[in-house]
């Protein structure tokens, strides 16, 4: 198949409705092929597969006029690949039109990069920046992504408020006779312009921006509340509190960075979604970037989270054990004192396993660009609209197992649940 779906069927056109009758009822990519293997198939996703094509396929009725155009002669075979989620669609029709169209599939899915921050830690004098260019060899020094250029923006000159980092674009010559610029008048800049600091001083400084964006002002937090308990502690309580008021001044920033934005060189984690097969969920490995799956997680024998119950339970790890026999020997080479295996989790173990093997071993920087923006589509559309849950790795770039699986437990409740609301809930983001 040209667009590499998993299905085909031939499409006739004197009986549109027998050719279309056994199509699911489901969400799905769908490719309409011409008979000519040159010809360039039409490629879309929709909710509701055969409603979709009975619509665009069928023709207007006897005597009817209608002005949608007409397909339905041009169409010898429909590939289409049922999907579990709209994410998967989004994946599936990016991945088919990069078989289709080549290096035209980003400008007909309309993907753009989202906007990151850049630390120009190849220049002497490093400065931070927004900028929508994504490279693979910067993935180290960008940071993101973020839900606009003007949201990236904000962030940098709220974040470069705590630092004395220079904001200057000019690739910097130092001389003493320079004037320098208001931000060195104002005293926001170490002015290597014109020496105002030692090349030690500034890479010092650099370091710490550098920290701040790894972190997410983890690491100037973790430095305050230190200082702020000595300060306590030497019963100086004016300069404890002057710090706890810098503290809050941090927090303030740091909220200006959802839980998207990382390094991207970091930016891993697995996503959860629902899947098209019964008693199933899809999973998806975002590893540095870019994404790998689905691979289906069996969820036979979850105790599913109840989120109605309003008690802890909501968030009691879910648990499916190994049956264990009554009476007779163990089996053998077993230990009568090791407790039963917990299915779910050597499950998990196995989809992890598999999605590892997924992983491509080298991408191209575009490749990573439109996997970035597909990402960052999924994370950052309406709350009403957001399916799903994302686990984020920690800085080690392993998920943590139990968090998987309670976002697992969740997302299978609310696939399964007939209430809209449920469907509509927001994600939930975990962390190491």
């Amino acid at each position: 198949m040209r667009a590499g779906l998993a299905h085909s069927i031939r499409f006739d056109p004197a009986d549109p409705v027998a050719s279309l009758s056994g199509l699911p009822e489901a969400p799905a990519v769908f490719a309409l092929c011409a008979a000519d293997p040159a010809a360039e198939p039409y490629l879309s996703k929709t909710p509701n597969l055969r409603r979709r094509l009975m619509r665009f396929l069928r023709g207007p009725q006897s005597g009817a006029v209608s002005k949608r155009l007409q397909l339905a002669h041009m169409v010898d075979h429909i590939d289409y690949s049922v999907t579990g989620s709209d994410f998967e669609s989004s994946l599936c029709l990016y991945q088919a039109s990069l078989r289709a169209f080549g290096g035209r599939a980003q400008r007909r899915m309309r993907l753009r990069p989202p906007a990151f921050l850049r630390m120009s830690l190849d220049n002497k004098y490093p400065r931070v920046y927004a900028t929508a260019k994504i490279s693979k060899a910067a993935a180290d020094a960008l940071f993101g992504p973020f839900p606009s250029r003007t949201a990236a923006e904000r962030y940098a000159d709220e974040m470069l408020n705590l630092f004395l980092l220079r904001r200057c674009t000019e690739e910097l010559n130092p001389d003493p006779a320079f004037p320098g610029c208001v931000y060195s008048e104002m005293k926001m800049c170490l002015a290597p312009c014109y020496k105002g600091c030692s090349d030690e001083r500034y890479a010092q400084e650099s370091a710490e921006v550098l920290a701040f964006l790894s972190t997410r002002g983890a690491s100037m937090l973790s430095r305050l509340e230190s200082e702020r308990d000595a300060a306590s502690e030497a019963m100086e309580f004016e300069s404890a509190a002057s710090i706890h008021q810098r503290m809050q001044k941090v927090q303030s920033v740091t909220h200006l960075a959802g839980d998207a934005v990382h390094r991207l060189s970091q930016l891993s984690g697995i996503l959860v979604q629902p899947s098209a097969e019964p008693g199933h969920v899809a999973l998806f490995a975002l590893r540095r970037g870019v994404w790998s799956g689905p691979v289906a997680y069996s969820i036979v024998g979850m105790r599913l989270a109840n989120e109605r119950s309003g008690s802890s339970s909501l968030f009691a790890h879910p648990v499916a054990l190994e049956p264990v026999p009554l009476g007779g020997p163990p089996p053998k080479g077993a230990n009568e004192a090791q407790p039963a295996k917990d299915l779910l989790e050597s499950r998990l173990e196995e989809a992890l396993s598999l999605l590892a093997q997924q992983s491509p071993k080298s991408v191209t920087s575009q490749t990573l660009s439109d996997h970035v923006a597909l990402f960052a589509q999924w994370f950052y559309r309406p709350a009403a609209r957001s399916i799903g849950e994302m686990v984020f790795a920690g800085p080690e770039g392993e998920t943590p197992r139990k968090p998987l699986l309670r976002a697992i437990s969740r997302v299978a409740a609310r696939a399964n649940s007939a209430n809209p609301e449920e469907l509509s809930k927001p994600p939930i983001q975990w962390h190491a």
